[in-house]
């Protein structure tokens, strides 16, 4: 390293360290923590790659992985040289940040041990923790792991999740702050009551929980919050768990000692069913503030109140300073919501400082800031009958994270524009009261029914959105094709970073928007970068591989496109293996003598809508899973027998429905024999309904 390399090397450091705030978990130049602070912000102090250098930008080293990581949704963690990250299945890799090399790999099997909660979800992991020498990871099933950062072996493991028979999971990344760890779960939309637990990291041990609902009255409650919140339900909402789960969202505010979650969705969605007699339920779609030390509340802010549309709080909150209301440097909370609209409250109190849209949102015209309520439109809980309105149940902003340059006062935003057709019928109802908290229920959205609709030719279209949240509107915007487009990354240089369904990773000016830079991944992007220094050297990673709920279809197909990790440097060189181009052609496999069972197929094909289409849905994207018109696996009627009730592939994330008849899976082979059929006549159309 020449002398001026080493003086620039100080330098970089020293402006790195300046940046640091006191949520740092580990020095200078280093990516420790979920948002890289405390805060949330994901804005990187590093200022080597500028708008003028990032045109060299080249690819360091790139890692395949085994399909079964199937959707990358992670932050990695870059600590000391080293790059730590989870994939779906909740294994967690160590690797050399400089060069690629894994060091260690450690596996939960998650699948094998409890392979009926691979049926909650597409199976997710958004990141996981450290603290002093230890990875943190909260694995899919529920279970907080702490692993040697050194050697990849675990130290102690707890069970986060309650009840024995349930149908929570974990998602989210794991908070490191103060020598705890706080945790949340997954699940509402199948029943469950949520809450998020505390634990000492270094030992394990439970410190507390708060629930986000409460349960059934005749129980007791577990404290006045409990109490307090039972006043605003009705009816027996505990029978469907009521939801509320925390699954994203957890912010820690230093300042204060306050951590802040994101409440969920209901269960039962219908809240005609769930809480007859009215009522707001809280908490459910709620941002709450509890004291970090004990986990007693302090304030909530409830976004929609009586919510009925799958919408939650659950999208990141990020900290900063404003001079807003009338009060110079007042201490702030924003969040750009799933429902549309961008919310500013003073962390202190939780008062409302501002609600805009930020995208389009139909199903409200405005907040009333002195009631802190929505004004909705007519027939906004489909009492009269269905209605359609923006957005859809994945929202304007969805989990994918948002980023916040605090120099600029800019929010960048991945947003998404899609309409929500929102409904119920009697035989919903009638599934609603004959339905039992546990693992064996399966369907999508309890009591009502969603689907995705376009009224507008930009639908199903997305945007980066760089929203000024003091002025309440949008300084630039850039226009994807694609919806379900990957997190942002701001850095103090003037970059942000953003990648897309398509397989673009993209370079923007922080100020305009102007695109820089941009490199073809070869493979759909959701998840959010980070950038990091190694021995003086700023280097920019980011985890490859599309998914989790996926609205379009770019045409990554699971086995032909894998997941990835990329690092990039400038001057980088590396290339990308051979990789074959997306593509939507379904090659169906065919046994000309297998004759369908017509009664069996439709019976079949009823229990593969409310059973596999969540994640084999042909038509609409088969990135996460395979294509099983293409499988002879799942055409053979014993070897599906063997998948699909006994488990033979729960390791590599197929879930075991062993309620499942010998009838029932001969029915479901003869659905399989007819989509396979009917994708060979050239009808390779969605072979589902899409149960949100």
């Amino acid at each position: 390293m020449s002398l001026f390399q080493k003086l620039s090397a100080v330098v970089l450091l020293g402006s790195a360290l300046a940046s640091c705030t006191p949520g740092s978990a580990t020095g200078e130049g280093d990516w420790a923590l979920y948002g890289l602070e405390s805060n949330e912000q994901r804005f990187s102090p590093l200022e080597q790659i500028t708008p003028e250098t990032v045109g060299k930008l080249g690819l360091a080293w790139s890692m395949d992985l085994p399909p079964q990581a199937r959707s990358m949704q992670g932050t990695p963690l870059a600590i000391d040289g080293t790059l730590y990250f989870s994939t779906s299945l909740s294994r967690v890799y160590a690797v050399d940040a400089k060069t690629g090399k894994q060091l260690w790999e450690y596996d939960p099997e998650v699948g094998t041990q409890h392979p009926r909660v691979l049926r909650t979800t597409h199976e997710a992991s958004r990141g996981i923790g450290y603290y002093k020498g230890a990875i943190l990871l909260a694995s899919l099933d529920g279970r907080l792991i702490s692993i040697d950062a050194a050697t990849g072996k675990p130290n102690w493991s707890v069970d986060t999740i309650e009840e024995k028979d349930s149908r929570k999971v974990i998602t989210g990344a794991p908070r490191v702050f103060d020598g705890k760890v706080i945790v949340g779960n997954a699940g509402a939309d199948f029943g469950t009551r949520g809450y998020v637990t505390t634990y000492d990291a270094a030992t394990g041990k439970k410190l507390w929980r708060f629930y986000t609902v409460p349960g059934n009255p005749a129980d007791g409650f577990e404290d006045e919050t409990q109490a307090m919140a039972a006043k605003t339900w009705s009816g027996e909402w505990w029978r469907w768990g009521g939801g509320g789960t925390v699954w994203n969202g957890i912010t820690y505010d230093k300042e204060l000692n306050r951590i802040y979650i994101g409440v969920g969705n209901s269960s039962n969605y219908d809240p005609a069913q769930r809480s007859p007699d009215g009522g707001d339920n809280l908490f459910l779609a709620s941002i709450v503030a509890l004291d970090a030390d004990t986990g007693k509340y302090v304030w909530h802010y409830q976004q929609n109140p009586r919510e009925a549309w799958d919408w939650k709080a659950t999208n990141e909150m990020i900290l900063t300073t404003m001079d807003i209301g009338g009060q110079k440097e007042r201490p702030v909370l924003m969040q750009a919501a799933i429902n549309g609209f961008f919310y500013i409250l003073d962390r202190r109190d939780g008062k409302l400082l501002s609600a805009e849209k930020y995208g389009k949102a139909t199903w409200a015209t405005k907040v009333d800031l002195k009631t802190g309520r929505p004004v909705e439109v007519e027939n906004a809980r489909y009492e009269n009958g269905p209605v359609t309105f923006y957005p859809s149940q994945l929202g304007v902003h969805n989990w994918q994270a948002a980023s916040y340059d605090p120099d600029l006062g800019l929010m960048y935003i991945p947003s998404l524009q899609l309409a929500g057709k929102y409904w119920t019928t009697p035989q919903k109802a009638e599934e609603a009261k004959k339905f039992v908290l546990g693992v064996k229920h399966y369907e999508f959205a309890l009591g009502s029914r969603f689907s995705l609709s376009k009224s507008d030719p930009e639908d199903g279209t997305g945007s980066l959105v760089a929203w000024d949240p003091k002025a309440g509107k949008a300084r630039w915007t850039v226009k994807y094709k694609t919806g379900w487009n990957g997190g942002t990354m701001a850095t103090k240089s003037g970059l942000v970073f953003q990648g897309d369904a398509a397989g673009w990773f993209h370079a923007y000016d922080a100020k305009n928007g102007k695109e820089l830079w941009k490199f073809n991944v070869m493979n759909g992007i959701i998840a959010p970068p980070i950038t990091y220094l190694v021995d003086g050297e700023q280097y920019v990673t980011l985890l490859v591989g599309y998914g989790a709920s996926a609205p379009d279809d770019p045409g990554w197909r699971y086995g032909k496109h894998l997941p990835r990790v990329l690092t990039f440097k400038l001057g980088g060189d590396a290339k990308l293996p051979p990789t074959a181009p997306p593509t939507k052609e379904v090659q169906p496999f065919e046994n000309p003598d297998f004759k369908i069972d017509q009664a069996a197929a439709k019976r079949g094909t009823d229990l593969w809508i409310r059973n596999c289409s969540i994640c084999h849905n042909p038509g609409s994207g088969t990135a996460n899973w395979p294509d099983l018109r293409e499988s002879p696996a799942a055409h053979d009627y014993d070897t599906l027998r063997a998948i699909v009730k006994e488990g033979a592939l729960a390791q590599n994330g197929m879930a075991k429905f062993d309620e499942f008849t010998d009838e029932d899976i001969r029915d479901l082979q003869n659905a399989i024999y007819f989509y396979s059929r009917k994708a060979a006549s050239g009808d390779t159309s969605d072979a589902s309904v899409r149960l949100f």
